[in-house]
């Protein structure tokens, strides 16, 4: 198997700096802005797209995080997944624009699975989605409203994000699994 590094440092960084001040844009400024993170790098994407909104507009908003696991419907064809707690900053989610962060998008499920959970905290006003990496490959109608990457992959690839304060390190990278040889 061989590893492409596809993101540096600085590319998250101006992705995620575009996808802040889209974020804003959209949002016509900060008031009423919710940013939960979809554990793992999620959530460390969500806390850097707050800070980046603070530093933009001198507001500073709501970053928390959302665990998925339970609401998941593939559950018996992963592995076991260790649950994250859910938490939700002060005030709530009713009537705020919530923006879910996650780092890859693929097939959309553990967005369907995110949707899901926010239903069962409350009602916000509106929802929203950005990701650091769109790999394409849906299952479900999911589109994401804010994106740093597109990158179209193959099936069998894997889209690696890593981020310093998880993994010691800024990057993306594509795993390339070596094509299967047909049997004669």
């Amino acid at each position: 198997m061989s590893t492409r590094t596809v993101l540096l440092e600085a590319d998250i960084a101006r992705a995620l700096t575009r996808i802040a001040h889209e974020i804003l844009e959209s949002n016509k400024g900060p008031e009423g802005l919710l940013l939960l993170g979809i554990p793992t790098r999620g959530v460390t994407l969500a806390e850097r797209l707050a800070a980046l909104i603070e530093r933009f507009s001198g507001v500073r908003v709501a970053a928390g995080q959302l665990d998925v696991t339970t609401y998941r419907d593939d559950l018996d064809l992963q592995p076991a997944r260790t649950a994250h707690p859910t938490i939700i900053p002060d005030g709530g989610i009713d009537g705020r624009t919530v923006v879910l962060v996650d780092d890859v998008l693929f097939s959309g499920r553990s967005i369907r699975a995110a949707l899901d959970a926010l239903g069962d905290i409350g009602r916000p006003a509106a929802v929203r989605l950005a990701v650091l990496v769109d790999r394409g490959h849906r299952e479900l109608p999911i589109r994401p409203d804010f994106v740093g990457k597109n990158l179209p992959s193959a099936r069998r690839e894997r889209v690696n994000v890593a981020l310093t304060e998880v993994d010691g390190i800024d990057e993306v990278a594509i795993d390339e699994a070596p094509e299967k040889k047909e049997k004669r």
